[in-house]
């Protein structure tokens, strides 16, 4: 199948405009302009701050991977990690699949997304951030039941939800309480650590994200 059919048959059935957002053209040009070992040094010093003192994990699934540079820095402080990840952007997909084997990326929506395997961690950096609010419920519960032990949660913070203007585009990137809605949404989650990465940064840079550690209570997610 070529690349154009490809995207023809993944960006045809999508639930709300920011998925179809994502999935198309911008997506595409969201791979090309964020890329580099810079970001993977980046992350790789947020990673090794959030999840210092929670001892060795052996697997991970990432909502929203793109291209991988989350992954590829997680796998820099620990060798072995099983990575597996959703990733909703056919073109950004491909290039995950060269790093991780394509067998271990489901190509659609995290709404979409349907599996009965639990990791120690699940990842979701700068992506709850670009869903429609409305989706967030269902997408709580698929991190939620996706992970038996820990959730990073690295997204832009307010205490109140707020859309803003993403690139000229309205109604393309909303700021919350991701982790505290999490929080108040599964009673056996609790917040083991969090922090703040600045853009100005001089060493590891961050586009102002905020950071939440939450760690499950009960062995059983089902």
């Amino acid at each position: 199948m070529s690349d154009g059919e490809t995207d023809m048959s993944e960006r045809a059935n999508f639930s709300t405009p920011q998925e179809a957002f994502w999935a198309g053209e911008f997506g595409d040009d969201y791979v090309s302009r964020n890329s580099g070992d810079r970001v993977v040094a980046s992350n790789r010093q947020l990673f090794a701050t959030a999840l210092g003192s929670v001892g060795p994990i052996s697997s991970c699934l990432e909502f929203g991977a793109n291209i991988g540079l989350n992954l590829q820095a997680l796998r820099l402080l620990h060798p072995t990690l099983a990575l597996k990840a959703v990733e909703i952007n056919p073109r950004a997909a491909a290039i995950l699949g060269q790093l991780i084997g394509p067998e271990n990326v489901v190509v659609g929506s995290i709404g979409a997304y349907s599996s009965s395997e639990t990791f120690d961690l699940v990842l979701v950096k700068g992506v709850l951030i670009h869903l429609q609010p409305e989706t967030l419920p269902v997408v709580y519960e698929k991190i939620y039941r996706a992970s038996h032990r820990l959730i990073l949660v690295a997204e832009y913070y307010n205490p109140t939800p707020v859309a803003v203007p993403y690139r000229g585009h309205a109604d393309r990137l909303f700021k919350r309480d991701f982790a505290g809605e999490l929080l108040d949404r599964y009673p056996d989650l609790t917040l083991l650590n969090y922090g703040f990465a600045y853009h100005r940064d001089v060493m590891f840079p961050q586009d102002d994200i905020t950071w939440f550690l939450l760690e499950k209570q009960s062995i059983s997610c089902r």
